[in-house]
């Protein structure tokens, strides 16, 4: 639908008290593993 967020909180008769920004990616973490690592860890299974 092309409801806003000011619309659906007070069609909900909420408050917003607060509020998060979120980055897309932020806060994920990636392991990173050298290839030799990788491929001794897949040979094992």
């Amino acid at each position: 639908t092309d409801m806003t967020v000011e619309a659906t909180v007070k069609a909900a008769g909420a408050d917003v008290v607060r509020f998060e920004r979120l980055v897309v990616g932020e806060g994920i973490e990636k392991v990173e593993e050298d290839y030799a690592a990788e491929v001794a860890k897949a040979m094992q299974v």
